[in-house]
């Protein structure tokens, strides 16, 4: 029985990548650094592998890509309101450092999507006018990030019961376990 909710939830994350529109497309993401307090942002679901290997975009220059460095360990939130399905995901973040797939993949990025990457300045400095950002057109700032899910658990709100239950990933294979809601 359990195994029915780890396939509802494997096909709720390929469908955040595959259809347009999905609420699993923009996704929270968690990272923590050094510091004391856990940075919270939205990134777009880029990739989902078979063995749910996640992928994000950014900006090499990032925050996200510094806390990475100092502690790899991240989670991400995920919420379908329609279905009332909340997932939350413990994983391993890599940075790929594959020039050919970090080349074959810019390629496919929009040019109006490219100046996420490409901006003079580092993401998040102050500016005087939003107008006024300088970009670049020689080279570009463009990084993946794979995360590797190591524990993942649903929630799904329902009555008369809410279901709840959690996956870990042990050499290879995930098991999974109900929770009290």
């Amino acid at each position: 029985m359990i195994n029915s909710f780890f396939k509802e939830l494997s096909t709720e994350i390929h469908n955040g990548v595959n259809e347009k529109g999905h609420p699993f497309r923009f996704i929270t993401m968690a990272t923590v650094g050094n510091e004391t307090i856990a940075r919270l942002r939205t990134v777009v679901l880029r990739e989902i592998t078979e063995d749910l290997r996640l992928t994000i975009y950014t900006d090499s220059r990032t925050q996200k890509i510094k806390h990475i460095n100092d502690n790899n360990q991240v989670s991400f939130l995920l919420y379908h309101p329609e279905k009332m399905l909340q997932l939350k995901v413990e994983g391993t973040a890599q940075m790929v450092t594959d020039t050919e797939r970090l080349n074959t993949t810019w390629k496919t990025i929009q040019p109006n999507s490219r100046k996420d990457y490409i901006t003079q300045t580092t993401p998040g400095s102050t500016i005087k006018n939003p107008d006024n950002v300088e970009y670049i057109e020689d080279e570009n700032y463009f990084s993946i990030i794979d995360i590797r899910p190591k524990k993942i658990e649903y929630l799904k709100l329902k009555r008369p019961n809410h279901i709840r239950a959690v996956f870990v990933k042990t050499n290879d294979k995930w098991n999974g376990e109900f929770l009290v809601p």
